[in-house]
């Protein structure tokens, strides 16, 4: 039975017994900013589970994709040394929202282990929790489950919680004895006992209770249930094997994996971890990249960069020395596309981030050697053994150079290194881009927010089709986020009432601004947003009289200001749909912002984009905007809209009905944002920049209607000027300035070769700026270099005129660090130039070597060059005589 058998078997049982199939959420989570990743199935139902939101059906099941690879669920260090860890797997589950509760979920998970998988009863055990008397009647009840096979264990086992506070309850877990050879050996293993004898494959969660913040456990009014079998494990189980690595899921990556290194599987426990890791990580960067997220040096992105980087480095322990992740990612897509049909529409995408990111690497891998070597080095000499966290951290945050290959050169040089010191420098970047509460969980909401969700109130948006209308105040929550009933001038309060023409902001929207009037005052709307699921609060100062719990209002949103927001809004629409034209269908949406006076949109893409194709984007756009074309709106089911080809945005959560704003057959988006009525109400849309912004994506900057015809007007008063001053037409601006920066270029080559010469001629003065350290004598100094050779020819003139002692020379050529290091015959044996130059070079950014006598080293940062050779005479001095 494969892993794809089992995984249909699993959903089909599930709806034959009544419960809706869900798709599987992104593994980026929606509703949950405490979490990295989707870890779990029932992370996509958890506003479900806390009672904050609704769905249409009370009993569910999903295959959900999920990551364990970061903050408190991180299973990165153990996989490909373990038979079950891994970053990215598969959980299969069934969820009751006060529907059933423990009989049907124990009876329905036996029936599918012992009936519709055919596993061998008298080999399942059961555990439950030590004070679970009703869970343990009910399996005494199943008259196929062996008798004594019912284990109580305690809460570290056998007790689940959501968090501190929140539901909890017990869990009872299913058990497959494996048999004496998979075990520890000892007397007294059982279940509970960390060997892989008795495996867990399944865990039945109920969640009866409440806890609060004194640790109090109330029963909740309709229990629930949350379950999750993993599909590798039972696969592993179903076809006989002891480790999940060996099962059909993993069978084929392996094996490709195994043939473009010419190793073989289980033959050398070494190449069988990395085999495992590479497979494993691959699974991983597929279904991330498939999900939107790309790699970076900061939090998501940085897990996702790790993973894939440790993949290579297991790669080069192969061997593999030319790129391969890319045709690894390749095969995942390949074996797991009629799962998740998502995969083939990232596969360009994935395919042109891998291969960026390894050959990204290979420069990052030298460079961060370079420097840790360098460390390494003077950490040998201070007589120290622990690389310093706040060094790793640099490494980390300045050059994206993973944490564990330090450690891993660290403990091959016979060193350690200062993790805790490494923590407290990630713990303090943190700490500066810590979230608001905006948008999390209920427990961290104000009282006041917490007390409009809990009373049940939803605020409905009629913004679509006026900009003004009467409602009632019916929540007011004050600057320190308590409830109040009153607010008067001058302060600022946040007002919730039912209805709204006012949008909050979403979707890079930015929020509505307007005013809010009452019978005895008035309130600026400063800005408005969304708390909660369904709920909406204005963000408003008093500026006249007062505002009271209960009174009528009327709500006026700014009106210009929200045409010129729709104005924004529908050209990011048509800006999407025109990149996707010029530049290819991988093309993907990553973020916007849309203001009044302009639009942000980032994309993703995987190099600038050329003056050609901009002006292509843009006129193809200004011919959407001339066109005039109506914009229609439509309510639709999600997998409807979906299947008629509207574009779904990462990042955004939509409901089982969306709308959908078409222009005509140009574009199609699932979009819930305000909009114009006819693409010629834009005007205009001038593209103002272009840059990047991360690996893989890009941004693009614009501004439409009256603030694009000011740019206009401004270029023209700006050339008109240029050409006033270069008294030339407007016309021949151009060719002048071609002709003034080759002259410019020309004398200023002049001024270089002038400038080296008369540092050949001024070697005297060199040699008199030296210094002793010690009994040696050394020079360092800065020269203007016209050719590369210059260098070489200095340093010799220099060392030869010095006589005994060590030169270093440094200079900028073609916007590059130069640097070259001497040591007269006389001192090799005591001073290394290769030794001294890794040192000066790994401060400009660079790397070198040579001759114990001469070695010379280049950088791509020459702005260090003059803080590089004032430390030349620190570097030796440290280094001192072999």
């Amino acid at each position: 039975m494969t892993g794809n058998d089992i995984r249909s078997r699993f959903l089909d049982f599930f709806a034959a017994n009544n419960h809706a199939i869900i798709d599987s959420s992104s593994l980026i989570p929606q509703d949950d900013p405490t979490l990295l990743f989707t870890n779990s199935g029932m992370v996509q139902f958890k506003r479900v589970f806390m009672g904050e939101e609704k769905r249409d059906y009370t009993r569910a099941s999903t295959c959900q994709r999920c990551v364990r690879a970061g903050g408190k669920h991180n299973d990165l260090e153990n996989v490909g040394h373990t038979a079950r860890h891994h970053t990215f797997f598969e959980m299969l589950g069934n969820f009751s929202f006060g529907d059933y509760f423990k009989e049907d979920a124990i009876r329905m998970a036996w029936d599918f282990l012992t009936v519709n998988l055919g596993l061998d009863k008298e080999k399942l055990w059961v555990s439950v929790f030590e004070d679970d008397d009703e869970a343990f009647a009910l399996w005494e009840k199943i008259k196929d489950l062996p008798k004594g096979r019912i284990v109580r264990l305690g809460e570290a086992d056998n007790f689940w919680a959501m968090g501190d506070t929140g539901p909890c309850g017990p869990c009872s877990e299913i058990h497959i004895d494996q048999g004496p050879d998979v075990g520890c050996g000892r007397p007294d293993c059982a279940i509970g006992c960390d060997c892989d004898r008795y495996l867990e494959l399944w865990n039945l969660v109920f969640m009866q209770y409440y806890r609060d913040e004194t640790g109090k456990m109330t029963p909740l009014p309709k229990p629930s249930i949350d379950t999750g079998m993993g599909l590798e494990r039972v696969a592993a189980v179903m076809q006989g094997k002891h480790n999940n690595y060996d099962s059909d899921l993993f069978a084929g990556l392996i094996s490709k994996i195994a043939g473009l290194s010419n190793k073989s599987y289980g033959q050398d426990e070494h190449v069988d971890t990395a085999l495992r890791v590479i497979a494993d990580h691959s699974r991983a960067t597929a279904f991330l990249v498939a999900d939107g997220m790309l790699p970076s040096n900061e939090g998501r992105g940085y897990v996702l960069r790790r993973i894939m980087r440790r993949a290579v480095r297991f790669g080069r322990s192969l061997g593999l020395q030319r790129s391969f992740l890319k045709e690894i990612t390749a095969e995942v897509v390949i074996t797991m596309k009629s799962a998740y049909p998502h995969l083939s529409e990232a596969a360009d995408l994935l395919a042109k981030v891998v291969n960026n990111e390894e050959e990204r690497f290979r420069e990052t891998l030298d460079n961060g050697l370079g420097m840790l070597n360098s460390e390494i080095g003077r950490l040998q000499k201070a007589g120290s053994a622990s690389v310093p966290g706040d060094f790793i951290f640099k490494l980390y945050d300045t050059y994206g150079f993973p944490v564990d290959i330090v450690r891993d050169v660290a403990l091959e040089q016979g060193f350690s290194i200062d993790e805790p010191g490494f923590a407290r420098a990630m713990e303090e970047q943190r700490a500066l881009s810590k979230k608001s509460w905006k948008g999390g969980s209920l427990a961290a909401m104000p009282a006041g927010v917490k007390k409009l969700v809990t009373e049940g109130h939803k605020t409905g948006f009629i913004g679509y089709k006026t900009h003004r209308a009467n409602s009632v105040i019916k929540g007011l929550v004050n600057h320190a986020g308590e409830a109040a009933t009153m607010a008067t001038h001058g302060e600022r309060v946040s007002i919730f009432c039912p209805e709204t023409p006012f949008y909050a902001e979403a979707g890079g929207q930015i929020g509505d601004q307007g005013e809010i009037t009452g019978p005895n005052g008035t309130a600026k709307v400063l800005d408005t947003i969304i708390v909660a699921d369904g709920i909406i609060l204005h963000d408003t100062e008093v500026t006249r009289g007062s505002l009271a719990l209960g009174e009528q209002v009327e709500l006026k949103v700014m009106e210009g200001r929200r045409q010129r927001i729709a104005c924004n809004h529908s050209a990011t629409h048509i800006l999407h749909a025109a990149m996707k034209s010029v530049l290819g269908e991988h093309v993907k949406q990553s973020g916007s912002l849309v203001t009044p006076e302009r639009l942000r949109f980032d994309f993703t893409h995987f190099s600038p984009i050329t003056t050609e194709e901009l002006e292509k984007i843009e006129k193809i756009a200004n011919e959407e905007i001339r066109a005039n074309t109506t914009l229609d709106t439509a309510l639709l089911g999600r997998e409807e809209a979906i299947k008629a080809g509207a574009v779904a945005l990462f990042g955004e959560k939509y409901g089982d009905r969306v709308r959908v704003v078409s222009i005509g057959n140009f574009s199609k988006e699932l979009c819930g944002g305000t909009h114009v009525r006819a693409t010629g109400e834009i005007g205009l849309l001038k593209i103002t920049a272009e840059t990047g912004i991360a690996a893989g994506v890009r941004r693009i900057e614009a501004v439409t209607g009256p603030e694009a015809f000011t740019i206009f007007q401004a270029q023209e008063k700006h050339l008109a000027k240029l050409a006033t001053l270069l008294k030339v037409p407007a016309e021949n601006l151009d060719a002048k300035i071609e002709k003034l920066v080759s002259t410019n270029k020309d004398l200023e080559k002049e001024v270089s070769r002038l400038t080296a010469r008369l540092a050949l001629s001024n070697i005297d003065g060199i040699i008199k700026s030296a210094r002793m350290v010690g009994d040696t004598k050394v020079v360092a100094t800065r020269v203007f270099l016209d050719s590369p050779k210059t260098l070489r020819e200095l340093g010799d003139k220099i060392r030869d005129k010095l006589g005994s002692g060590i030169v270093v020379v440094g200079g900028e050529y073609q916007g590059k660090a130069a640097l070259l290091a001497m040591v007269s015959r006389d001192l090799t044996d005591r001073y290394k130039a290769g030794n001294i130059i890794k040192e000066i070079a790994a401060l400009v950014g660079g790397t070198g070597g040579g001759r114990p006598d001469m070695a010379q080293a280049g950088g791509s940062n020459p702005d260090k060059l003059n803080d590089a050779l004032g430390a030349v005479y620190s570097i030796i001095a440290a280094q001192g005589p072999l």
